[in-house]
């Protein structure tokens, strides 16, 4: 085990978490929301610090992440746990494997070095932690950064924003890139599918972008439960505040683990979010999980031109040279490389 960063010693050997928003208060031998991180007469310990569980080399658009470094690979890393409970989970055989398995903790031993010399070997210009909660295994994800960073590798969080901000000001120096779910825009919804609670995570859109890190924005368009219109252009609305140039995603949902009860998101649902969103004031609004010619392609907000063409996961950059668009010059918000 290795001692967790961002808690306190409380009264009668309990300790109160910092980690997230959920500011876990943990008796003697009992752990927290997250599963991995539990105290051990006193002292925070978090069970998963380099338990690799998943390690893939992925295109970094399939995170997704449209405007950074668009065509590279990334090195994505997890381990399992995480603070939320979301009935759609698409990765809840890791995500709540320790509350599957009666506490259990899988993963392969890894040190950071050994994560960073391999995708140093597989030429990935970053590295992504991802497929859970990242925030859950911060201490390993922190070291890892550090040393990717020294090697001139970015990194990357896949996020549903609802570290603290004093976690989020000590991460941000480190962190290139953040693709943050907001999943709806009522509480209602994050009780009820996440069991968490929406403010904490527009905070964190807000302070992200604050402090400098690239920040695009996935909402996942649930049929009957988040796919209206006012909540829609809410969301718009909202992102628009803080700056156009946030890239906001619009991904279709597809019925799993828990939430079975609910139809795919249909590609005209997507269609017309994308359009919400861009008369809502927003500069780049992108289809996601739907096969729709020109829904995923990048264009410059001046002048119209397609800057980067995208099919799947595959990119190519049409119109784009050094951070701007070719036709009109216009700087294209973004990390370029």
């Amino acid at each position: 085990m290795h001692e967790a960063m961002f808690y306190q010693r409380a009264d009668r050997d309990a300790v109160d978490c910092h980690l997230c928003c959920h500011h876990c208060h943990i008796a003697a031998g009992r752990r927290g929301i997250c599963g991995v991180r539990e105290n051990n007469h006193g002292r925070l310990m978090t069970l998963v610090y380099g338990k690799v569980v998943s390690q893939h080399i992925d295109p970094i658009e399939k995170k997704p992440l449209f405007h950074f470094l668009p065509g590279s690979r990334s090195l994505s890393i997890a381990t399992v746990g995480c603070n939320f409970r979301c009935l759609h989970c698409q990765n809840y055989q890791i995500s709540q494997y320790p509350h599957a398995h009666h506490g259990g903790i899988a993963g392969t031993d890894t040190r950071p070095e050994e994560v960073v010399a391999e995708a140093l070997a597989a030429g990935c210009n970053s590295i992504s932690y991802t497929y859970v909660e990242p925030t859950i295994f911060y201490e390993f994800a922190y070291d890892c950064a550090l040393l990717a960073h020294k090697q001139g590798i970015k990194n990357v969080f896949v996020s549903n924003g609802y570290m603290t901000p004093e976690v989020a000001r000590h991460l941000a120096p480190s962190l290139d890139g953040i693709n943050i779910d907001l999943k709806a825009f009522t509480n209602d919804f994050y009780g009820k599918i996440c069991k968490a609670r929406l403010e904490p995570v527009l905070d964190n859109i807000r302070l992200f972008h604050q402090l400098g890190v690239l920040v695009e924005v996935t909402t996942l368009v649930i049929p009957g439960l988040n796919d209206g219109e006012d909540e829609l252009r809410a969301i718009a609305g909202f992102l628009k505040q803080i700056s156009a140039d946030i890239p906001w995603h619009v991904s279709g949902f597809h019925p799993t683990y828990q939430l079975l009860d609910r139809p795919r998101t249909s590609a005209a649902t997507l269609r017309k979010a994308r359009e919400i969103g861009l008369a809502e004031g927003l500069h780049y609004v992108y289809e996601g999980n739907v096969v729709d010619a020109g829904g995923e392609d990048t264009r410059c907000p001046g002048c119209g031109t397609v800057l980067i063409r995208r099919t799947g996961f595959r990119s190519q950059q049409l119109a784009l040279a050094d951070g701007c668009c070719t036709t009109c010059h216009q700087p294209i918000a973004g990390v370029w490389g």
